[in-house]
């Protein structure tokens, strides 16, 4: 199953926010799952960084988001993505609409994020750590 990871996903991991940390370093754990495929988007990674820098030193936070992307795969973002996110009327967000075509563009089947809400417009399945835990994972 291919996933995508939601920006809040990695900044959790990368600076062990708790309570989330909890659960979502054992989403991105699944990157190395034969049954599961992990992306995400470059944006993300840039958002992720910026948190990541701003409670750790550039050089840690650089080191944290090469180390991520040795375990996981990056959906792109194209000029398609920009103007299919243009053009739908559903989206309000520039960046989630961003999101949304970078895991489309790759079949993702799930986006995960802790901004369900923010995806209200997805024809993807958007689940928050939990609700994918006991959907995809747990028995």
């Amino acid at each position: 199953m291919k996933v995508f990871l939601d920006a809040n996903i990695l900044v959790s991991v990368l600076n062990k926010e708790y309570p989330l940390y909890t659960y979502s370093s054992r989403i991105l754990s699944l990157a190395s799952h034969p049954k599961f495929e992990v992306y995400t988007s470059p944006m993300c990674l840039a958002i992720a960084f910026y948190f990541a820098e701003k409670k750790h030193k550039s050089q840690l936070a650089k080191q944290k988001i090469d180390l991520l992307c040795q375990h996981i795969k990056i959906a792109g973002n194209s000029s398609k993505s920009v103007s299919d996110t243009l053009s739908n009327k559903k989206i309000h967000d520039f960046e989630d609409g961003l999101e949304y075509y970078a895991a489309r563009s790759v079949d993702c089947k799930c986006i995960i994020t802790e901004d369900v809400e923010d995806f209200y417009f997805s024809e993807i399945e958007v689940l928050n750590c939990q609700d994918f835990f006991k959907r995809h994972l747990l028995p």
